[in-house]
């Protein structure tokens, strides 16, 4: 008796030990978290290393901007449009063709990149932190990968034989034009629950978009405030913040979070030859920590600490931008209509001093952002600089959605 439990400890302890084996790490990354952004180091063709937004909204490599100290080797093959979001026309980028990027000690071979020959995004000045562009959806084609948010690094596995951990969902994807695509359920009305397809997009800040053009669209809820959702490829992305009760991946749920509806102008080019209803962005992704698995179609998924963090939204309606980089001087590039910021008169242009009697000197960018998000009964005060004056302004801070 004794001898058959020691056969089957010892066929359990094997089993173990043959399941780890298949999950043997190949590379892991550690990543930096700015904003809902993941930003990677990246060498490219052997050259110093770049800093890259991870970006499964897009298929490719992108570099947007180059500064000084940086150097990469690249032969270009061809001009190309590329089309994104906003209400612009497309940019025009360079390609290069047969590139290797180093991430950590993994290489990707045979990657293609694009290089914007004018960088409309101005993620750096966007974010406060260097970045050279965005690292596209080819970054998961040849092994599976790991997003862990909780640690922040990313984690490759050999996509031959491969075993969840535990705790973790799974539900299929499917890939199209080689973009990754989910259903989630949302609640639109306390009784109106409906599938939709939506993109996975790791490199939109946002919970999620929904799609307005068709008579499938989300129902735009009554209590919603209009603004700037963000940059996209093709220029500035405008549309309704709204709240709508629940949004669920599985039978994982998010209630009230604020989401929001492009302006139809903004999507058309995009929606036209699509059927999603839209897109979920970082901001809902980051609450889980995540493995996707493109070989086998497959989306893994385990809530996290931040899982049941509020949702919040640019109350007071000022977008900021670093003017330069490692200069914290903040400049105030956009003013909701409408908003708080605007009855107060802020305008774009305006320097930002003082936040609630805080020199932003002391602060990061995203640290300056947060107090616009902060919904409290009583006035934000701020200390603006307009040319050669200083305004002391109010706004009111009560969230309206």
């Amino acid at each position: 008796m004794r001898r058959f439990l020691l056969f089957v400890s010892y066929l359990l302890l094997s089993t173990q030990v043959e399941a780890l084996s298949k999950n043997k790490v190949l590379a892991s990354v550690p990543f930096e978290m700015v904003g809902g952004y993941v930003i990677i180091n990246v060498n490219i063709n052997q050259a110093k290393s770049l800093k890259f937004v991870l970006d499964s909204g897009v298929r490719n490599t992108i570099i947007t901007e180059l500064y000084e100290g940086d150097s990469i080797s690249l032969n270009y093959t061809k001009e190309q449009n590329v089309q994104g979001l906003g209400g612009g026309n497309s940019l025009n980028a360079m390609v290069s063709e047969m590139n290797e990027l180093k991430i950590g000690k993994l290489k990707l071979t045979n990657k293609t990149i694009l290089v914007l020959q004018e960088d409309f995004l101005n993620l750096t000045r966007q974010t406060g932190t260097k970045i050279n562009g965005l690292l596209g959806v080819d970054f998961f084609q040849n092994y599976i990968v790991q997003i862990d948010y909780s640690a922040k690094r990313i984690r490759f596995y050999d996509n031959k034989e491969f075993e969840a951990p535990k705790g973790y969902g799974v539900m299929p994807m499917t890939i199209e034009r080689q973009k990754m695509f989910i259903h989630l359920s949302v609640l639109e009305t306390d009784t109106a629950r409906r599938s939709i397809k939506m993109l996975i997009d790791t490199g939109a800040q946002l919970n999620a978009w929904f799609q307005t053009l068709t008579n499938k669209a989300i129902t735009i809820p009554e209590k919603s405030i209009h603004g700037k959702i963000g940059e996209g490829l093709s220029g500035e992305v405008t549309g309704i913040f709204a709240r709508v009760p629940q949004i669920c991946i599985a039978n994982f749920c998010v209630r009230d979070p604020i989401v929001v509806f492009p302006d139809t102008a903004v999507i058309s080019e995009i929606i036209k030859n699509s059927d999603r209803d839209g897109t979920i962005g970082s901001q809902l992704l980051s609450r889980f920590n995540l493995i996707i698995d493109i070989s086998n179609k497959s989306f893994y998924f385990k809530p996290n600490a931040s899982f049941n963090k509020p949702f919040s939204y640019n109350i007071a309606g000022i977008e900021v931008v670093q003017t330069v980089l490692f200069l914290p001087q903040i400049e105030v590039v956009t003013v909701w209509k409408g908003s708080p910021a605007d009855v107060a008169g802020i305008k774009a242009g305006d320097l930002i001093n003082e936040v609630n009697y805080e020199k932003v000197l002391t602060m990061s960018l995203s640290q300056v952002r947060g107090f616009f998000e902060r919904p409290s009964k009583k006035p934000l005060k701020m200390t603006i600089q307009r040319e050669d004056k200083i305004i002391n302004v109010e706004l009111d801070m009560k969230a309206k959605i």
